[in-house]
């Protein structure tokens, strides 16, 4: 049975020196905005601030006196980067030791006892399926990890670890921008298999990009902006969540007022046709 973890994820990527670089005092307000609002599940990696950020999230939760037991702590690991780490080049490690000794020191980061779910961050060309799982079926027995699952893994190499040990998430990259997940098999696989599909930036490029497609999908939301009296980014992620796989966006922001409506998203009825009519901006063309 996997972990249960909120309809809508809280990524911390963006939270400290990468981008918005928090204090300790306003990622504690930010805690609590996220849990006001039943996003009780948050999102690190190792890697995110050059290997700084999850310290400085682990001082905020254990200021602001939120209980454990209240919270979902999702990690990942396996990138070994040259900022932050004295490595002559970045690459990938998935040595049993490496990921035993990343999870103990995100915990230590953290300051935490357990990681509810931890994920591979990126598959490598030397990763040996034996001896993940069996870093992480010790890891679960010692009470570690809760769950385990990938990042970025396509589905023959989930298949590959998978045939080891239980995978519950992968997290991949889904958005009305960035749809092939439902075209290439990996949503049917993962549905298939009972894993559980979070998606990363998936707001997709629709503000982040001027090209014909963005202009298309912006052009289209603001008509169903007034239809469902919600903001654009609740609508494309009320898309993500009509999915059949269940998939849980991981959203970004670090605005009080957009955390406060995302959840809205969970709330909306959203029609099948204007679900299609998103997907066919996106393409350009009517579905085939």
């Amino acid at each position: 049975m996997q972990t249960k973890l909120s309809p809508i994820v809280s990524g911390t990527m963006n939270w400290g020196i990468w981008d918005k670089n928090l204090s300790t005092k306003e990622m504690v307000h930010l805690i609590n905005i996220c849990v006001e609002n039943k996003i009780t599940t948050f999102d690190h990696a190792d890697i995110y601030g050059n290997y700084t950020t999850e310290a400085d999230f682990g001082k905020a939760l254990k200021e602001s006196k939120m209980d454990r037991n209240k919270i979902q702590l999702i990690s990942k690991c396996g990138i070994q980067h040259t900022l932050g780490r004295n490595n002559a080049i970045k690459h990938y490690d998935y040595s049993k030791e490496y990921i035993t000794w990343s999870v103990e020191n995100s915990l230590k980061n953290l300051q935490t006892d357990y990681l509810d779910v931890l994920l591979l961050h990126r598959p490598s060309p030397l990763m040996i399926a034996d001896e993940i799982a069996e870093a992480v079926e010790q890891l679960k027995e010692k009470g570690k990890i809760i769950d385990f699952g990938l990042s970025n893994f396509t589905s023959s190499q989930t298949e590959l670890i998978r045939q080891k040990t239980e995978v519950n998430y992968n997290q991949i990259q889904f958005s009305a921008t960035h749809h092939e997940a439902m075209l290439d098999g990996s949503l049917d696989y993962m549905q298939t298999h009972n894993i559980r599909p979070m998606s990363w930036n998936p707001l997709g490029t629709v503000f982040r990009e001027d090209i014909e497609q963005t202009r298309r999908l912006k052009k289209l939301l603001v008509q169903l902006v007034e239809k469902y009296g919600v903001g654009s980014d609740t609508l494309l992620l009320a898309w993500i969540l009509k999915h059949p796989a269940k998939i849980i966006p991981v959203a970004g922001t670090v605005n009080i007022a957009r955390i406060q409506q995302l959840m809205k998203a969970v709330e909306l009825n959203f029609d099948t046709l204007d679900w299609f009519a998103i997907w066919t901006e996106s393409m350009g063309n009517k579905v085939p």
